[in-house]
């Protein structure tokens, strides 16, 4: 039987603010394993957490983090950007592992300079990769792993198998360890196809009970959820039954 799945929380998790220091602080006080975050960066460089390019701004304007200055960001909005350096220190002081989730493709030279500056390539991994974006990786080093974001429309106009095939292919084409896909997608042969290509499947983002336990089953890597105690409470009730078996 296999182990249980990595516990990855997602930004925002047990109903903290996402890009929160909050939001770590709950995901490791519940053990969870991998810690996920939406990266961008500002026009002078600097790493922070966030969805979206677009913020709104304290005089109800709008305003672009592509297109700004940290300064300039931070003069205009009521809280400070949350900074990603911060938090991927404490991960790193916590031994566990961080997911960035790349949220635009000038965000990866300045991603792979700060993990080889804070000796943190052990302890991250790229997600938010579809194809293109995981080939332009390719050209900062392979120091940091990465996970292929699969062409989700794939599934919905190829046959379910050629769609396995075809993420399958990429991933391997552009150097990823696995295949990172929203947990609808995952059936047993979709693992079957990823165990023979030696990929990894990590899924999100999950919050009912039943649906962790089946992804469980499958043999998946990592399960992401912002319902970190109940995905603990899923592992619990995997391990006791385990020890049963044994």
């Amino acid at each position: 039987m296999k182990p249980f799945p990595w516990v990855t929380a997602h930004t925002g998790c047990m109903g903290m603010p996402e890009h929160s220091e909050e939001s770590l602080h709950a995901a490791l006080a519940l053990g969870a394993d991998i810690y996920e975050d939406d990266i961008r960066v500002t026009r002078d460089g600097v790493l922070v957490l966030a969805h979206d390019d677009e913020v709104v701004l304290a005089d109800g304007n709008h305003g672009s983090i592509s297109s700004l200055t940290l300064d300039e960001l931070n003069a205009g909005l009521l809280q400070p950007i949350p900074l990603l350096e911060p938090l991927l220190r404490q991960i790193g002081a916590a031994g566990k592992t961080m997911n960035l989730d790349i949220k635009m493709p000038a965000s990866l030279e300045p991603v792979f300079h700060m993990l080889t500056r804070l000796q943190m390539t052990d302890q991250a991994f790229l997600s938010g990769c579809e194809y293109e974006v995981a080939m332009e990786a390719n050209r900062y080093g392979n120091n940091v792993p990465k996970l292929l974001n699969v062409n989700v429309d794939s599934f919905r106009t190829l046959d379910y198998a050629e769609a396995v095939k075809q993420a399958c292919h990429e991933a391997r084409s552009a150097d990823c360890f696995g295949l990172n896909m929203p947990y609808v997608l995952i059936r047993p042969e979709l693992m079957e196809t990823a165990e023979r290509e030696q990929l990894k499947v990590y899924a999100w983002t999950v919050t009912d009970a039943s649906d962790m336990a089946r992804l469980a089953g499958l043999g998946v890597a990592s399960i992401t959820t912002r319902n970190v105690a109940g995905l603990m409470s899923v592992k619990a009730q995997w391990n006791e039954a385990k020890e049963k078996r044994d």
